[in-house]
């Protein structure tokens, strides 16, 4: 069975996206709208509750969560060596650095559009906007001096967790935050837009494909 990935234009499901396509998986990818609204659609909640995307359907179930989607893609298609899976420590550090991306930099960075979700008063609201250029410039600076391993994040080799520091780090400028001051993630950025499945892949999302 071939696999359907639910993404939108701009979102972290950017890095599923890269990473079907880096390991060479059949799949569909299906846009969903967010401006208009789409994943509050009965149909699409239907399929994830959480009216939110990825959301990757597989022949198990649906598979919500880009750290889930990202490690259980790398084990399906193990042979592309995209997590050491043979490796407890190293995978923990995958998923440690996955992790962190999800619950720290992503929350981070959704304070400026989607405050809502934590307040409903104006003031507090335009507070949790002001802050994000300092929150989410305080997470890479952390990403920058210690947790970037090497060229890749694990070091020599590269894996998932590449393409997911790549889906964040283009939402730095948008966040106020100017990349020039983390030179090792600008340059990881750079690498990682320089190669052809990325390419392609945010070529199509971007819709110039």
């Amino acid at each position: 069975m071939s696999l359907t990935l639910y993404w939108a234009p701009g979102s972290c499901a950017l890095a599923s996206h890269l990473l079907l396509e880096r390991v060479g998986a059949t799949y569909e990818a299906v846009r969903v709208d967010l401006g208009k609204g789409q994943q509050r659609t009965p149909e699409y909640l239907k399929l994830n509750p959480k009216g939110r995307v990825p959301a990757l359907v597989t022949e198990h179930g649906i598979l919500t969560e880009t750290p889930a989607i990202l490690q259980y893609v790398c084990q399906r298609f193990p042979a592309a060596g995209m997590a050491p899976l043979d490796d407890p420590w190293a995978l923990a550090q995958f998923n440690s650095f996955n992790s962190y991306l999800c619950s720290t930099v992503h929350v981070a960075h959704a304070h400026r559009l989607r405050g809502s979700r934590w307040a409903d008063e104006p003031a507090a609201l335009e507070a949790m906007k002001k802050k994000v250029p300092q929150a989410v410039g305080d997470a890479f600076a952390l990403i920058e001096q210690g947790m970037l391993a090497g060229p890749w994040v694990l070091g020599e080799a590269k894996s998932a967790c590449d393409f997911y520091l790549f889906t964040m780090s283009s939402w730095m400028e948008g966040d106020g935050v100017d990349p020039k001051g983390f030179p090792r993630i600008l340059g990881h950025r750079e690498r990682m837009a320089a190669d052809p499945v990325v390419a392609k892949v945010v070529a199509i999302e971007s819709g110039k494909a």
